[in-house]
């Protein structure tokens, strides 16, 4: 999907993704101390805005310009500074080196997300952290949801692999359960909802 697809997409619904933070960007970053953070293909930016909201100075970048728009009106409302920039995820650098970067489920073919996350760690300082949550490739086979397209699921492995040439320390880097709660038709009488599991890669890695 290009920019004009997204933009169709993010235009057609009142919220694609949901107002909270991605469950294990939370988790993972609830105990870092504030700095500066970049949310790369930020979407409508709901971890951007969960990052600012805990003090970050938090910079969410897309290329879905109408996705930015609709996370500036809710950063706003929430009195919530973030900055929005409309960009590649693949290419964009920001002015300064930064003390966080998060890529959450950017699916792109494997040179797209090589680039992406080469890029994504020469924007760290030393000392800095990558978060990168994905679906995961077995989620085709074995979970719920997510891409149906085999060539823009990873695994961790492949996002250690595009790391390989910089010098990283490796907090995290496996597949990781996330649960998903769907309706069930047949429990409709009840109010009751099906779980089901999807599959998702998470890598943290420190750049030294």
């Amino acid at each position: 999907m290009d920019a004009r697809d997204w933009d169709e997409r993010y235009a057609a619904s009142e919220l694609v993704w949901s107002r909270e933070p991605n469950g294990f960007v939370a988790a993972e970053l609830a105990d870092l101390p504030p700095g500066t953070a970049v949310d790369l293909a930020a979407g409508e930016g709901r971890n951007a805005i969960w990052l600012a909201s805990r003090g970050w100075d938090a910079t969410a970048v897309d290329f879905s310009q109408v996705a930015l728009d609709k996370g500036a009106r809710l950063a706003a409302e929430a009195g919530i500074e973030v900055t929005w920039v409309c960009a590649d995820a693949t290419s964009w650098q920001p002015p300064a080196p930064v003390d966080l970067v998060v890529v959450a489920y950017l699916q792109l073919p494997a040179d797209d997300r090589r680039r992406a996350v080469r890029s994504a760690i020469t924007m760290l300082r030393p000392g800095g952290t990558l978060l990168l949550v994905a679906h995961d490739s077995t989620n085709l086979t074995e979970g719920t949801g997510g891409p149906q397209d085999p060539s823009v699921l990873m695994t961790a492995e492949d996002v250690l692999a595009d790391l390989e040439g910089y010098d990283v320390e490796v907090l995290r880097a496996e597949r990781v359960a996330r649960e998903v709660r769907s309706a069930d038709p047949a429990h409709h009488e009840h109010g009751g909802e099906e779980r089901r599991t999807a599959w998702d890669c998470l890598v943290r890695v420190v750049r030294r």
